[in-house]
């Protein structure tokens, strides 16, 4: 009966916990939420202000007592307590119910990670309500949003490039052959536009102009379309409002280097693979996941680069979110088969 209530009150939901983003999965119904992973918090208090896209736009734009944070940082937790609020406030949010509700949840990871950040994950889910806590490396969870079939006994590549993290990982047989994580991915890039506004042009911009900029006329390769985008911001010298036209060409200029650093750990990943499943990769190819895999010409360079066939899987942004979903899906059919095997 007790099981039997549970079920009732505690719809079972799946975590990507990004540093740019997070999305939830709910048992049954699929995505039902992606919004920015910021907070904005009273300083002197400590009490929230405002979570999600709210707070995302205040970034740049609070008045001295309040600030606009990000919790986590290189995919993993750099602020508990306020990492917390966040989880609880997006279970609430998803569910409209009280204080009854314990669901289980998984939660994707870097595959870098520490125990002692593993540990904080769960500790910070737990606080936050969830009943059970379930760790999934994201690009397991991001091979199986992908439908990659990771449990053949095959090689499948998957890169997934975040917010504050770049993972590459080899699968076969459902488990992680050969994995690196490095801590460049799309915040990087943004920082990197920034700096170039900067040097060149004096110019200071905030993280949300520049990483409009990045997608708007962002590349890592020659699309043949070059394009121009007005961008405004503060004259570093005098200190008044400046307007600037820059092209997609320097902004690839801008960059260069973290892109360099992703094409980097793919390489040392595919060195370290097995001869046999390198060979599965050469019909196979690489499959790109994560917001940071929508830059244009990225998937012509990393090809280039690697001559291997590369895909960007479909809905990149909710690769994991939909890989820890169908892991969800499946938890009580792989607990009755542990149970099995004991």
């Amino acid at each position: 009966m007790f099981n039997f209530l549970f079920k009732i009150w505690s719809n079972d939901i799946g975590i990507d916990l990004g540093t740019a983003s997070v999305l939830v999965y709910v048992k049954g119904q699929g995505i039902v939420l992606r919004e920015p992973s910021v907070v904005a918090i009273e300083k002197n208090t400590r009490d929230v202000v405002a979570i999600g896209a709210e707070a995302k736009r205040m970034i740049g734009k609070t008045p001295s007592n309040i600030v606009a944070v990000k919790p986590l940082c290189d995919g993993v937790i750099a602020d508990f307590d306020v990492t917390e609020k966040m989880i609880r406030y997006f279970i609430k949010k998803v569910h409209n119910r009280g204080s009854l509700l314990h669901p289980r949840i998984v939660i994707g990871i870097p595959s870098g990670i520490t125990e002692v950040e593993r540990r904080a994950v769960r500790e910070s889910a737990t606080q936050a309500g969830a009943r059970e806590v379930y760790l999934i490396e994201e690009p397991i969870a991001a091979a199986i949003g992908a439908n990659i079939p990771i449990q053949e006994p095959t090689g499948n590549m998957i890169v997934d490039i975040g917010g504050g993290t770049t993972e590459v990982a080899v699968l076969s047989l459902g488990d992680t052959v050969v994995s690196k994580s490095i801590d460049i991915a799309g915040d990087e890039m943004t920082d990197a536009i920034v700096q170039y506004f900067r040097r060149k042009y004096n110019l200071l911009v905030g993280e949300n102009t520049a990483e409009m900029t990045k997608i708007k006329i962002g590349s890592a390769y020659p699309t043949g379309e070059e394009q121009t985008m007005e961008v405004k911001g503060r004259d570093q010298v005098t200190g008044l409002p400046k307007i600037i036209n820059v092209t997609s060409e320097e902004i690839r200029q801008a960059i260069t280097e973290p892109v360099k650093a992703i094409i980097e750990v793919i390489k040392s990943t595919l060195e370290e693979t097995p001869a046999e499943l390198s060979a599965d990769l050469v019909d196979r190819g690489i499959v790109l996941a994560g917001g940071g895999s929508l830059l244009r010409g990225l998937i012509e360079l990393i090809s280039q680069e690697t001559e291997l066939p590369v895909f960007l899987a479909d809905d990149p942004i909710t690769c994991v979110v939909r890989g820890a979903g169908k892991y969800l899906e499946e938890l009580d059919n792989l607990k009755r088969i542990r149970k099995s095997l004991i």
